[in-house]
């Protein structure tokens, strides 16, 4: 059989991807990933701002002792208004359990506010600061894919003016959630190193991990389409780097590859 090496960019550039990877890309087993995406419509006002303390989920359906936080949540003050005409800003990329996200909720802090013509005033959002705001999701992720939930925030709708000057939010928030893409997994021997696998098409390399302690990697997110995948052993002086051509990667489904088996020089 024809072995189909690297060439010398790939190589260089292997060896970039080589000293910015570490652990922290390995999806633990059974688990999905999680980006959690805030856009809004437009709204007749300056500015509509949140505090994000906490965002959480639940999977088990009991609203008493089934929410558990997203770890890595990017808390701070969001102006709604910066997020119009497609932008969005990421909250929080973290692992899930696979299996049925039943809802999510946001927990705000006190400094939430409006400002209208000029003039900043309090936001008010009891049922925020206590309970959360909570959101239905009832959809199956599955291990091993990366999904993407886009809180669509309708500041227009959500912000009542109650005519004493006071603002009170009552959120009107459209979720949307799919699959970022496919995945690609396997494993790699020898284990006794690690070895660099990427996601290549043409002469481009997209995305790219390392294999774990006992050989197995996974790279997510990834378009569909047709794809080479490169094996670099860190190993090189002893061990040789190959590819697998014509892999195809699905929306929603982890492409399972073969064994590697790295051949000594």
């Amino acid at each position: 059989m024809k072995k189909l090496f690297f060439s010398a960019s790939l190589l260089i550039l292997s060896t970039v991807l080589i000293t910015s990877c570490n652990d922290s890309d390995s999806m633990p087993q059974q688990s999905a990933r999680l980006e959690v995406r805030l856009t809004d419509a437009p709204g007749d006002f300056d500015a509509v701002k949140i505090d994000l303390v906490d965002i959480q989920i639940n999977v088990t359906g009991n609203d008493d002792k089934g929410w558990q936080s997203l770890p890595g949540v990017q808390k701070g003050i969001y102006n709604l208004l910066d997020l119009v005409n497609d932008k969005d800003t990421l909250l929080v990329n973290a692992f899930i359990p696979a299996g049925r996200v039943q809802q999510i909720r946001l927990i705000l802090g006190p400094r939430n506010s409006i400002v209208v013509n000029g003039v900043e005033s309090p936001l008010q959002t009891p049922s925020a600061q206590q309970s959360g705001l909570k959101l239905n999701i009832h959809q199956d992720v599955a291990a091993g894919i990366l999904y993407t939930l886009l809180m669509d925030f309708d500041a227009a709708r959500s912000v009542v003016h109650t005519g004493n000057g006071k603002y009170i939010l009552k959120p009107v928030i459209r979720t949307v959630l799919k699959a970022a893409g496919g995945s690609i997994a396997g494993n790699v021997q020898p284990r006794s190193f690690r070895t660099a696998v990427f996601a290549i098409q043409g002469t481009d390399t997209l995305a790219g991990t390392f294999t774990d302690t006992i050989g197995n990697y996974q790279i997510r997110g990834l378009n569909a389409g047709a794809y080479s995948v490169g094996f670099l052993p860190t190993d090189t002086a002893n061990y040789l780097g190959q590819t697998k051509v014509g892999v195809m990667v699905a929306t929603g489904v982890v492409t399972k590859l073969d064994t590697v088996k790295l051949v000594h020089k």
